[in-house]
């Protein structure tokens, strides 16, 4: 039985660090796309989403791959302003686009970790190269797992817009608590 597939929903971003344009999801049609989800407070983020991220935008072509960061801040707002952020990119040398989540209206979880319904940071998105969600996964996956999901998605056959191969499709993930609860493996809303 095949999934069907949903359209990756654009990024609510108010500010961009690392580059000089603006990045929508539309105009990285044609790539894939990997988006970490973090805050720069979270230990899982800090000791293993954010290096890997990097190591694929360094190992990926960007002919192939899009890698970008999304600062999504459900705590500890007032520490993690875009100075703060800025500085931490800088210090830990992370060189991919990063954007900062738009704060919600109402509640401490931005709009676009709300609107992707993530769990918590560190969290990974894979789109594909027709702009379709692929993959969203809470907490720490091996570099390998990492390697060959992407691959996958980049050997993907399309035809006509059409995948052929559409793999697994969406991760289906539920928030299992409003509290946030911290370990080494990273932030949970």
């Amino acid at each position: 039985m095949r999934q069907t597939l949903q359209k990756a929903l654009e990024l609510q971003v108010d500010q961009w660090m690392n580059t000089k344009a603006d990045i929508t999801l539309d105009n990285c049609l044609g790539k894939v796309v990997l988006i970490e989800a973090f805050q720069m407070l979270c230990p899982g983020c800090v000791e293993h989403g954010l290096p890997q991220a990097q190591k694929a935008y360094q190992l990926f072509s960007p002919d192939d791959l899009v890698v970008l960061g999304l600062h999504t801040v459900f705590e500890h707002h007032a520490a993690m302003g875009p100075e703060s952020l800025k500085a931490f990119l800088h210090e830990y040398r992370i060189s991919f686009p990063v954007g900062i989540d738009t704060p919600a209206d109402k509640g401490p979880v931005p709009k676009t970790m709300t609107s992707y319904q993530l769990q918590g940071t560190p969290s990974l998105i894979l789109i594909d190269r027709r702009g379709y969600l692929r993959w969203q996964k809470f907490g720490a996956i091996s570099d390998l797992q990492l390697g060959a999901e992407i691959m996958a998605l980049i050997k993907e056959e399309v035809v006509d817009g059409i995948s052929l191969d559409q793999g697994d499709g969406i991760s289906e993930e539920t928030r299992k608590s409003q509290s946030v609860l911290c370990d080494d493996h990273g932030c949970r809303v």
